[in-house]
């Protein structure tokens, strides 16, 4: 097991959740249960993901947990690509 509260990525990417949230905050107020919610959950989903493999007794289970998360990180990619489409955010 590993203690996830040492892990420098579990540490990023809780600081990645809050950039996040920071950045949809401008997002029009009609995408509140669209690319807003979907950002809020895909960004949660990756320190969450590594805390919950982080408890997992097999090495190959927490690997598991963390394909989770980096899957979770390629979606949030793909939807401040479609934020930028939109004209939601900038570069």
């Amino acid at each position: 097991m590993h203690n996830f509260k040492e892990l420098i990525i579990w540490n990023k990417s809780r600081e990645l959740v809050k950039k996040c949230y920071k950045i949809i905050n401008v997002f029009p107020a009609n995408e509140k249960y669209g690319l807003t919610q979907q950002i809020q959950r895909a960004s949660v989903s990756i320190p969450t993901n590594i805390a919950e493999g982080s408890g997992k007794t097999s090495g190959k289970d927490f690997v598991r947990y963390l394909e989770i998360s980096i899957s979770s990180a390629f979606e949030l990619e793909t939807l401040f690509f479609l934020a930028y489409d939109l004209g939601f955010i900038s570069e």
